[in-house]
C-alpha cells in the first residue's frame, strides 16, 4: 500500500542482514555454551560458575569507572564549548561492551571488555568512527545526503514568499 505524497526513498536491500543475524542468534550463544563447557571441562562446575560470576563483577565495576571517567570528559568537552565527539564514541563504546557483559559467558564478556578498557577502546572507536563516516556523507552544504535543503541552506528559496517586517521586544 502506498501513500500520496510520500517522500520516503526505496529500502535498499542489505544482503549482509540475515547472516550477521545468523551469526548473532546461532553461532556466537552456541559458542558460548562450547566455551562455557570447556572451561568447566578443565576447572570443574563449580569453579566455572565462580567464574562467570567474576567475570560479571569485574564488567560491572569497569562499566561504572570507565561510564564514569567518559561522563565526566564528556561535560568538561562541553563546558570548553568543544564539540565532543571522542568522548560520545567513548561512551557509546562503553554501553555496548556493558550490554555485552551482561550475557552469561566468556566470548561475548571478553569482547564488551575489550571496548571498555582504555587500552583496547582507541582501536574499537577507529573502527566505529570509520563506519559512522562511511554512512553519514556531507553534501556542499554543509548537510548530509538527505537532510535539511538536501545541501541547500535551510529555509524559504526562490519559490517561496518572504514575508517583510520589523522585530518588535
Amino acid at each position: 500500500m502506498s501513500t500520496l505524497g510520500s517522500t520516503r526513498p526505496p529500502r535498499r536491500r542489505r544482503a549482509w542482514l540475515r547472516p550477521l543475524l545468523a551469526i548473532a542468534f546461532v553461532a556466537v550463544p552456541l559458542a558460548e555454551i562450547w566455551v562455557i563447557l570447556q572451561v568447566g571441562r578443565l576447572v570443574g562446575p563449580w569453579w566455572t560458575i565462580l567464574l562467570l560470576v567474576l567475570d560479571s563483577m569485574l564488567g560491572a565495576w569497569l562499566v561504572k569507572r570507565e561510564g564514569g571517567r567518559a561522563w565526566r570528559a564528556l561535560r568538561e568537552a562541553l563546558q570548553h564549548g568543544r564539540m565532543p565527539a571522542r568522548e560520545l564514541a567513548d561512551g557509546a563504546l562503553i554501553l555496548i561492551g556493558g550490554t555485552l557483559m551482561l550475557s552469561p559467558g566468556f566470548v561475548l564478556d571478553v569482547a564488551g571488555i575489550l571496548l571498555i578498557l582504555p587500552l583496547t577502546r582507541p582501536i574499537a572507536r577507529r573502527l566505529l568512527t570509520s563506519v559512522v563516516e562511511r554512512r553519514l556523507v556531507v553534501v556542499p552544504g554543509g548537510f548530509p545526503a538527505g537532510g535539511p535543503g538536501n545541501g541547500r541552506r535551510p529555509g524559504p528559496g526562490a519559490e517561496g514568499p518572504v514575508v517583510r517586517g520589523d522585530v518588535v521586544d
